[in-house]
């Protein structure tokens, strides 16, 4: 899965994006423009997928989206962390399974950022009054 970043937009440049928007005919363009912009400048995540047509993946487009080796895929379908239907002998992934790890993967990784910083924080803090003590 191909992460964007898209939080170094200029406000000038997503103002030209929605003029865009407002310029289209046709009403779902218009929104999905429109629902960029505003998550873009609110900082949200976004995940563009294709219709309701169920999209079916392969362990090695799985492995090319994530970024990791198929082996690594294939122990985290082993461990139930994705979910997978076999076709035959074969596993496949929905594309909606994958978004859903990856959402997953996104937050822990997060939350764990977030506690480092608050331990690195309180070390600091604790450093500190023991300066001060001394």
């Amino acid at each position: 899965m191909k992460t964007l970043v898209a939080d170094s937009i200029p406000n000038d440049q997503l103002d030209q994006l929605e003029a865009f928007a407002r310029q289209q005919t046709s009403r779902e363009m218009k929104d999905v423009l429109l629902a960029l912009s505003r998550c873009i400048r609110d900082g949200s995540d976004v995940v563009v997928r294709g219709g309701t047509k169920t999209v079916l993946l392969t362990p090695a487009e799985v492995a090319d989206r994530l970024g990791m080796s198929r082996t690594h895929v294939y122990k985290l379908l082993d461990r139930g962390e994705i979910p997978f239907e076999r076709v035959g002998r074969d596993r496949r992934i929905h594309l909606e399974d994958l978004a859903a790890y990856e959402f997953k993967r996104q937050s822990a990784r997060r939350v764990l950022a977030e506690q480092f910083a608050r331990q690195n924080s309180s070390e600091a803090d604790a450093i500190s009054e023991l300066a001060d003590l001394l």
